[in-house]
């Protein structure tokens, strides 16, 4: 029996359809889904989310979030989310670059909240990095 997975932004449903298994980027790190798992609320950071579906493997990049996991179900709420058809690697790979020197430039004295704010922003650029490269 499959899971239902739903990944919604505030402006829409991203993807809506049944997998075998998902992975999520969890706060304090990587957590796999199957079905029957036990329920289970989790703060998200920037990463991929990775579900498989009939042997096929699907990646999506989020900017963070909540994922709600029932035994039959998963929901990713996320501010953003993106399909690798949806990301320009060009522009992507200029973002991932750009905060990182941002981050670079910023150093160490900077104040908690700013390089908390910056590595963020490197981490959802990443993300959609490599959601493009699989």
């Amino acid at each position: 029996m499959p899971l239902s997975l739903s990944i919604v932004t505030p402006s829409r449903k991203v993807v809506a359809t049944e997998a075998d298994s998902v992975i999520a980027p969890g706060s304090e790190g990587e957590f796999g889904v199957l079905p029957g798992h036990a329920p289970l609320l989790a703060a998200l950071r920037p990463g991929v989310v990775r579900y498989s579906a009939g042997g096929r493997t699907s990646r999506i990049a989020i900017g963070g979030g909540l994922a709600e996991v029932t035994q039959e179900r998963v929901t990713v709420l996320a501010p953003t989310a993106e399909s690798p058809e949806q990301i320009d690697a060009a522009e992507a790979e200029s973002r991932r670059a750009s905060a990182a020197q941002a981050l670079a430039a910023a150093g160490f004295a900077a104040p908690t909240e700013e390089l908390a704010r910056l590595q963020e922003a490197l981490e959802r650029a990443q993300a959609r990095v490599d959601v493009l490269r699989g």
